[in-house]
C-alpha cells in the first residue's frame, strides 16, 4: 500500500470517528433535557380538572376524599332567622295599669266613682303607631237615690271590656312624650244591689255570726262602646340606655252604650236607669 493511500484512509477514519462522537453527544444531551411541554404550567382546563379531583388522605394513603367545608348558606339562614325573631320581639308591646274613674254629669244619677285596672298587648307597627288589645275592669259604686228606689241598702256596678285601641306616639325619640289613643269593642255591665244578712263565720279558734252584704238583685247588659284619650309617657333609660320600659299616665273619655231600663231586679222596687254610661277613667301604669 502506498503512503498516499494510507494517509487518505486515515483521514476518512478520523472524520468518521469525529462524526460518531458528535452524534452520540448530541443524543445524550437531548435525552437528559426536560420536556418543555411537560414542565410548562398547566392550562386553565388542566387546573380546573385538578382542582375538581378529590384530595388524597396523605396520612393513610387512601384515595378517600376529605370532608368538604360546611356551606356558608346555613349560617346565613340561621342569622336571618335569629334577626327576624329579634325583630318580632322588639315589635311586641305590653301594658299594665290601674287607677280611678268617675261619671260625667249625665251619668251621675246612675253610677258614681270607683277604681279600675287594665291589661294590654299588641304590636308596634312603627315608632309612631302601636295597636293594643286591651282588657279593662271597672268597679263603681251606685248613687244612693238609685239604691233607695229598689229598697236595697247598697249596690255597685261592674263593667268588663275587651277593646282594640291604636296608640299614636307624638314624640317617639323623646324621654318625655305625649300620645293620643282611642278605640272600641265589647262591654258588659252588671248592676247589683245588696242587703246585709247574717251568716256564720268560723276560724281556727271559734265560730260566730256576722253580718255581710249579699246580692239580692241585679240586672246586666251586653253592648258596644268606645273610648278616646291622651296621656303622658316617660321612657326609662336603664343602666346602659337599653330599657324599653315606659311609665305612663292617661285620661280617657269612655262611653258604654248600655240601654235604658226600668226593671224590678229579683222582686225589688223598680229601678229606672237612663241609656248610656259615660265615665272618665284616669290610669297610671307601665308599658314595655
Amino acid at each position: 500500500m502506498s503512503p498516499a493511500c494510507s494517509v487518505s484512509r486515515m483521514r476518512h477514519i478520523l472524520i468518521l470517528s469525529a462524526a460518531t462522537i458528535f452524534a452520540a453527544a448530541a443524543s445524550a444531551q437531548f435525552a437528559s433535557s426536560p420536556n418543555p411541554s411537560s414542565s410548562a404550567a398547566p392550562s386553565l382546563t388542566e387546573s380546573s380538572s385538578l382542582a375538581s379531583q378529590p384530595l388524597l388522605d396523605t396520612a393513610t394513603g387512601n384515595g378517600e376524599a376529605l370532608p368538604s367545608a360546611p356551606a356558608a348558606s346555613g349560617s346565613g339562614a340561621g342569622q336571618a332567622g335569629g334577626s327576624q325573631s329579634h325583630s318580632l320581639r322588639q315589635r311586641l308591646a305590653f301594658e299594665a295599669g290601674g287607677g280611678f274613674n268617675g261619671p260625667t254629669g249625665d251619668s251621675s244619677p246612675d253610677i258614681t266613682w270607683g277604681g279600675q285596672f287594665a291589661l294590654g298587648a299588641g304590636l308596634n307597627f312603627s315608632p309612631h303607631l302601636a295597636v293594643l288589645a286591651e282588657y279593662q275592669f271597672l268597679d263603681d259604686k251606685l248613687p244612693g237615690k238609685l239604691i233607695a228606689e229598689t229598697g236595697a241598702s247598697g249596690g255597685y256596678a261592674h263593667i268588663w271590656s275587651a277593646t282594640l285601641d291604636p296608640v299614636v306616639d307624638l314624640f317617639p325619640k323623646a324621654s318625655n312624650d305625649l300620645y293620643v289613643t282611642g278605640g272600641g269593642g265589647f262591654y258588659r255591665k252588671v248592676t247589683s244591689f245588696t242587703d246585709p244578712q247574717l251568716a256564720q263565720y268560723c276560724n281556727y279558734y271559734y265560730c260566730g255570726v256576722v253580718s255581710q252584704n249579699v246580692v239580692v238583685g241585679h240586672f246586666s247588659s251586653n253592648q258596644g262602646g268606645w273610648n278616646v284619650g291622651a296621656g303622658y309617657l316617660h321612657r326609662m333609660g336603664g343602666m346602659y340606655g337599653e330599657s324599653r320600659m315606659k311609665l305612663f299616665g292617661e285620661v280617657r273619655y269612655l262611653d258604654v252604650m248600655s240601654p235604658a231600663s226600668a226593671i224590678s231586679p229579683n222582686g225589688l222596687g223598680v229601678a229606672a236607669v237612663s241609656s248610656g254610661t259615660k265615665l272618665v277613667p284616669v290610669t297610671f301604669g307601665v308599658r314595655w
